[in-house]
């Protein structure tokens, strides 16, 4: 308990900087999983493909090697940046596979009727899906979004073995690896700090649920 209390300065830098990795994987990931879903849904056969092939080759990728692609693979054909912008890079790309089938899944709940009646109306296949699909397949995508975004939060610490330092696993690695404090206290500690990030959210999610479902 001494290791924690000692440390807790580092340990809620570590905090911080994971939360800040999170809300912006969050972000990107939602963003690049909903432009793959729409394009598996539309008319397109192209896009259709090109989504499909995506999602086939970033969710059955082990997240390790997505990384190690984004942190010695880019740079090697002339992209550089920081390797906490390439580990974030890297959890938009492996999580969005699994935002895109569960906003799939959602629009896919929306019955046919309702998208034969949005082309009787004579909208467009945009028009259809923001004004008629979305909003009633969004009761549907909650519960698969959230297990996506929960498993992104603890996919976050495998960022810090990239060297993206400074967030709570690398922060354990610090104090156990270059200090020698014992290990058992030092990981409690990054145990604890993730619950504090996901039991919140978790709760968020279920509040959410609940509400989208009593709107049905």
């Amino acid at each position: 308990m001494n290791v924690i209390v000692d440390n807790a300065g580092l340990f809620w830098s570590g905090w911080l900087k994971t939360i800040e990795i999170c809300v912006y994987a969050a972000i990107g990931s939602l963003v690049l999983g909903m432009a793959v879903a729409v394009a598996r849904v539309s008319p397109v056969p192209l896009l259709q493909r090109l989504g499909a092939l995506w999602v086939q080759c970033v969710r059955n990728c082990p997240l390790t090697v997505v990384l190690f692609f984004m942190a010695f693979g880019l740079p090697e054909v002339g992209l550089h940046g920081s390797y906490f912008w390439f580990g974030v890079a890297g959890l938009i790309c492996y999580t969005s596979g699994f935002v895109c089938e569960a906003v799939r899944s959602g629009i896919g709940a929306v019955p046919a009727g309702q998208v034969e009646a949005a082309r009787a109306v004579g909208l467009t296949f945009g028009a259809g899906l923001r004004l008629v699909v979305m909003p009633q397949a969004l009761r549907s995508m909650v519960p698969p979004l959230g297990n996506a975004l929960i498993a992104m939060i603890k996919n976050s610490a495998i960022v810090g073995a990239f060297g993206v330092g400074g967030e709570l696993f690398s922060v354990a690695d610090t104090l156990t690896s270059s200090r020698g404090l014992p290990a058992l206290p030092t990981l409690t500690g990054v145990v604890a700090g993730y619950l504090l990030l996901i039991l919140p959210f978790g709760f968020l999610l279920s509040r959410l649920e609940r509400k989208v479902a009593i709107a049905r």
